[in-house]
């Protein structure tokens, strides 16, 4: 092999991670097989009962956010035992959580409870994740960060908690998809989030807290899309490279198909950079909602005001939310709703999420083996060209 294992809870796996992506992009099924690769794969812990009829049909019209809570607990444990099983024994299942989300606390809880082997935490600073997996101190733990100075600040605060991070996934904002990790949008190209500024600036912190062999493995994420990135960065500072769109899809993708063709067909020159409810910087496909949205959200921000009842899925998902909280200068609709529809393949009503760089495989759908061949390999399946 040309590239080194990735050592991480206690395991030697390939050095590629598959990102969490809700609602229910990355379930059971995508995590399961990217693990069953002897890969990372990661189950994305928001708002599961989405995946699970009798959950979805039990709080469909329930107005008690406790039963919306609980059900979403409950599909998320259904969930890491069924990616487990898919998995064999081979990989680890991660379960990524965002600080962003009301519930975090009790998802991270349900995660480690359930036998997830990762909590990989971003959408804000995380931390007080030492706090939360205390009792759990073979869980590996991984924050979402983009630059050096976000990392400084987490993994010192984490140390003086007697708590080192497992990993840190560097995430790109100008190329990954999704919640973005920059304050605002002009910020995204910002060069300090530049890989190879990093990775160097995080060496020599790692140097500078006498870390050694204890320091983090460093994961790059966004715009890896090529056989060619990932060797590069695995051999200039990477010890792992993370993928989502790409792996969003895949055969195994847990999203319907309609969401995984509208993904693949998307241009990335005419993706959207807008400010989402959580006041994040995103990026999406240009679809249909997307755009009457973004033509009136000037008259929505407008006429913005705090009102508990705009939560139009009654769970208050979001710590902060520009549309129950009236906060007018982000995003004025429901996040969860719409993300729920593009889950579900509804192109005209749902919010899709999607990394800016091209697909290794164009258009085409293919399996997570043949995806995680080609990254590490360079092999191309034989029915279709050679990525260029």
């Amino acid at each position: 092999m040309w590239f080194k294992l990735l050592k991480l809870a206690g395991r030697e796996v390939l050095p590629v991670v598959q990102g969490g992506m809700g609602v229910g992009v990355s379930a059971h099924r995508l995590a399961g097989a990217v693990a069953a690769e002897n890969a990372v794969g990661t189950i994305a812990s928001v708002d599961l009962r989405h995946h699970h009829p009798d959950l979805l049909e039990a709080t469909r019209r329930c107005r008690d956010r406790a039963a919306i809570d609980s059900a979403n607990l409950t599909a998320l444990d259904r969930e890491i035992r069924a990616a487990r099983q898919l998995a064999g024994g081979q990989g680890l299942v991660a379960v990524n959580v965002m600080k962003a989300v009301r519930e975090h606390p009790a998802l991270v809880q349900q995660a480690c409870e359930s036998g997830a082997d990762a909590i990989v935490m971003g959408a804000g600073l995380p931390l007080d994740l030492p706090e939360m997996t205390a009792a759990y101190p073979k869980v590996a733990l991984i924050p979402i960060l983009s630059d050096a100075r976000g990392v400084a600040l987490v993994l010192k605060k984490w140390l003086r908690k007697g708590r080192r991070a497992d990993a840190v996934v560097i995430e790109h904002p100008a190329h990954a998809g999704g919640h973005l990790g920059a304050a605002k949008l002009a910020d995204l190209r910002d060069g300090r989030f530049d890989f190879a500024r990093v990775l160097a600036e995080c060496q020599a912190l790692f140097a500078e807290l006498g870390l050694g062999q204890d320091a983090p493995k460093l994961v790059v994420a966004g715009g890896v899309d090529s056989h060619d990135k990932v060797r590069h960065w695995l051999s200039n500072g990477a010890d792992a490279v993370q993928l989502g769109t790409a792996f969003a899809v895949s055969s195994e993708g847990d999203a319907h198909p309609r969401f995984k063709q509208t993904l693949a067909e998307a241009d990335p020159a005419e993706l959207v950079e807008f400010v989402s409810v959580a006041g994040l910087p995103a990026r999406a496909v240009n679809t249909p909602w997307l755009r009457q949205y973004l033509k009136r959200e000037a008259q929505l921000q407008a006429s913005a005001k705090a009102d508990p009842r705009r939560c139009t899925q009654q769970m208050d998902c979001l710590s902060q939310c520009g549309l129950r909280d009236g906060l007018a200068r982000i995003g004025q609709f429901c996040i969860d709703l719409k993300l729920a529809a593009a889950v579900r393949g509804e192109v005209e009503k749902g919010l899709f999420f999607r990394g800016a760089g091209r697909l290794p495989f164009g258009r085409a759908i293919r399996p997570v083996r043949e995806l995680i061949d080609y990254l590490l390999y360079g092999r191309c399946p034989a029915t279709l060209a050679q990525p260029g």
